[in-house]
């Protein structure tokens, strides 16, 4: 399989199929594609149809868009590896939580994208993003109590934890106040082996866009 993303240091879609794959050992094809440039998008169009990526171009050449759909085409063609949690309560929780992630935290997207390279602690602290902390702060804490972590569903990387890796390179950026289990469970992420090779791919990184550059 090949898996089609963008900048390490900004992309945080393409982050999380990227470590997905990774961290459970499914082995595939990496084609990176430099954003914002004169090129990108006939680039993308190679592989996606969105004129996004991520995107994963399965064995078949089939391709599959998007950081989620892509998630749950793995867990069905790798079911051994339980990319879901297995208990059907605990799964429904993870799909739950890894949605509102997909389909929310939009003052937080637009206040505090991903700037891995960057450290700006406290900057573009707006009330809208701070309500998106507090609210996974409080599912981080949440699913860490109920399920014994250090994972937020047990002892196994899941797709929750793919989908809320990004959040968490954000929050080593501008360095928020957080719950101490949150900040556990924040430290823990960022010392996986598959995530520190995605930050120091990204620190290598020449390509600039300056737009993400400076803090508002």
């Amino acid at each position: 399989m090949k898996l089609v993303i963008g900048d390490k240091n900004y992309s945080s879609w393409s982050m999380r199929p990227w470590l997905l794959m990774r961290q459970a050992g499914i082995s595939f094809d990496e084609i990176s594609v430099e954003l914002g440039e004169a090129s990108t998008p006939a680039r993308i169009l190679q592989y996606s149809p969105s004129c996004k990526v991520p995107c994963l171009i399965t064995d078949e050449g089939q391709s599959v868009w998007e950081s989620l759909a892509i998630s749950e085409t793995l867990a069905e063609r790798f079911p051994e590896l339980a990319l879901w949690p297995r208990d059907p309560a605990a799964r429904a929780h993870a799909r739950s939580v890894a949605s509102e992630m997909h389909g929310g935290f939009g003052e937080l997207r637009s206040a505090m994208w991903m700037n891995i390279r960057a450290k700006w602690p406290g900057a573009n602290a707006t009330p809208g993003a701070l309500a998106d902390i507090a609210r996974i702060d409080a599912i981080w804490s949440e699913c860490v109590a109920r399920y014994g972590g250090p994972f937020l569903f047990g002892a196994s990387f899941t797709i929750a934890d793919a989908m809320y890796a990004p959040v968490v390179m954000r929050f080593n950026t501008y360095a928020p106040k957080l719950s101490e289990a949150a900040s556990a469970y924040a430290r823990h992420i960022t010392a996986l082996p598959a995530v520190r090779e995605w930050i120091e791919s990204a620190l290598r990184e020449t390509h600039r866009l300056d737009k993400y550059e400076t803090p508002q």
